[in-house]
């Protein structure tokens, strides 16, 4: 089972609200989930990112894949792999 960390989309129309989770990259976008590891907020200046970094730090140590999305989200937020 192949894992990414990507972003499941939330909110209204045109105010879109993300959440980070790590989920099989076989699931649907906003299906289920293994693991909720942060929020991503696009609508307020700046973007607001709030990430737990012990479990992301794990779940990159386990073998779980970023999107590009995240790996830059994750860069803004001082994680690296």
């Amino acid at each position: 089972m192949a894992v990414k960390i990507r972003l499941k989309r939330l909110g209204q129309k045109k105010a879109p609200f993300y959440r980070i989770v790590v989920a099989d990259e076989r699931s649907p976008r906003d299906g289920k989930n293994i693991a909720e590891i942060g929020t991503y907020d696009p609508n307020q200046e700046p973007c607001v990112v709030k990430v737990d970094e012990e479990a992301a730090k794990k779940w990159l140590a386990n073998g779980a894949q970023p999107t590009d999305v995240v790996a830059r989200l994750f860069k803004q937020a001082g994680i690296e792999k």
